[in-house]
Order: C-alpha cells, then structure tokens, then sequence
C-alpha cells in the first residue's frame, strides 16, 4: 500500500487515541475444512489481538451446513465482527449432510443461519474499516465461475469440449458432483446472475472509499498461474472480474481456494490467499499451515 494521505500520521495518532493506544487489526483465514483429518485444531489458534479486530473468513469452512455455522459462531465469539464468503465446499449437497437444500436454496440458508449468529454475509450491508488513510468497505462478494479460465488449447471451445480434455488429462473438479446450480439451468448461469447482482452493489460504495474484496474464487487469473494442473482454472474464477480490483478501487484482494498461500500485486494492488488447505498441503510448507493473516 502506499504512505498515505499528508496528514495520516496525526490520523492513526487520533485512531490510536479512539482505542486506548491499539489500532484494530484486520485479519483474514479461508479454507479451515474443520472436518478434515488434522484441521480441527487450527481453530484454536485463530484468535484477536485486541476486543475490537475483525476477521474474515473466505469461504470453505467445511461441507455441513451445521458444522459451517457452529464454526463461524465460535469465531464470532471472539472477534468483533466477522465476515463471511462462501466457498465452493459450503455449497456442496453431500449426503452426510442432514441439510439436503441445492443450490441457491442452501445459499440462503446458510445466510439466514449466519445472520442468526451475527455474522456478515455477501447478502448484507457492506462493513467500513476506518483504521486506514481513507475508509476501506469491506466487500464480501459471491460470484462463482463461469469455465472461463481454460488453457490455451480449450480456448474458444465449448464448455462440454473443455471439460472433456480437462477429464482426459485427469482433472475434475468434485463440484460437478455436489454443487448444484438449481434454478439455474447451471453454473455459468448462477454466475452471471451473482455479477450482475455484486456489480451494482460495488457500484454503489462512495467514490471516497477504497476497498478490500473479498471472494473465495481469485478475481483475476494470475493467482492460478502455479497449479499443477492448468486444467483446475476453469473452476477457479472468471474472465468477468478481471478488472474489478482497479475499477472498485480495492486496497486489497482477498481469496482463498487454490490452496497456495501467497501474496502477489497487480496494478498496485495486494492480493492474498489466505487458505490453510488440507493437512497433506500444509505440512509440506516451511512454516506448516498459516492459521490467520494480518491484512490491516
């Protein structure tokens, strides 16, 4: 990020006033999947400085309706606020999973229940951060993905055609299974509905705010640039946000989903995935899983 306006020295001296000496932080997590093997104990270390942090949480939780919101409750009890995206795992219809919702039907249920424990969704009045040099709104955007993201031989092919070599060189994507688009006639139809919907909100932020964005899918390719199979970008994002962290003036970028945690710029802006992945991921990095990111 940048130095800031002239006068945010005296700013974060008066924010520092307004908190009893501690700025608030703004931290981020995604891709928790509690119920795996070896990931449950990561939600114990997720955990505030200071009583007035935020968090962020981009999606994939786990599969379960119930374990997904008893999950975001135990955070909430413990940050401020929290904000919440869903991920492609949220929206799965499995068959261990008492809620048997599809689609759009089980979106809107795991928003009414995150309501009931008070924490924010896509669907909700945009959050501000007043701890920077200039108001940041705190966008948590639903968007999906629309296969649109293919290797250069699928390029200009049929969706059927790209997934077929997708298959061939042994790829597929487990939501071809479980995550249903209903009422849409699919997935490329439930996603330009939700960028249609998310644009005219991110439209609609004053113009003197920047932004953090927050989408479980990158909105811009770059970030998929080291997947081991090229062929998994058709489920990870769209052609249609490609521009969307300049034009709605985003601080930073946030994202989960691929399981490589990093950070990258573009354009001058920050992009973070934030995911801890799943145990046979993180416990061949370095530093092991990264449980909590700082972003402000």
């Amino acid at each position: 990020m940048g130095r800031g306006p002239p006068n945010a020295f005296s700013a974060d001296r008066s924010r520092r006033r307004r908190y009893g000496g501690v700025v608030p932080h703004l931290y981020a997590t995604s891709d928790l999947h509690v119920t795996h093997r070896g990931n449950a104990h990561h939600l114990d270390a997720i955990r505030p400085a200071t009583a007035s942090d935020w968090l962020i949480v981009a999606g994939d939780v786990a599969e379960r309706v119930g374990v997904v919101v008893d999950t975001l409750a135990t955070l909430r009890e413990r940050f401020a606020k929290v904000v919440w995206v869903p991920g492609n795992h949220e929206l799965w219809t499995t068959p261990a999973d008492p809620v048997r919702a599809r689609g759009e039907a089980r979106y809107d249920e795991l928003v009414r229940r995150c309501r009931a424990v008070d924490v924010l969704t896509p669907e909700d009045d945009f959050p501000v951060w007043r701890h920077a040099h200039r108001p940041l709104t705190v966008a948590p955007l639903f968007l999906l993905y629309d296969y649109s993201w293919r290797t250069p031989s699928a390029h200009g092919r049929p969706v059927e055609e790209a997934l077929r070599q997708a298959r061939e060189a042994g790829v597929v994507c487990t939501d071809e299974y479980y995550l249903h688009p209903q009422p849409y006639r699919d997935r490329q139809e439930w996603c330009a509905r939700r960028l249609r919907l998310t644009e005219k909100r991110l439209a609609e932020i004053p113009a003197d705010h920047g932004t953090i964005l927050v989408s479980h899918w990158p909105l811009h390719r770059h970030p998929t640039a080291p997947l081991r199979h090229p062929e998994f970008a058709m489920w990870c994002g769209t052609e249609e946000t490609a521009d969307w962290h300049v034009r709605f003036r985003a601080e930073v970028a946030v994202y989960g989903h691929l399981h490589i945690p990093r950070t990258t710029l573009l354009h001058g802006v920050r992009f973070e995935e934030v995911s801890i992945g799943y145990p046979r991921e993180w416990r061949r990095r370095a530093g092991g899983a990264v449980p909590l990111r700082r972003l402000l």
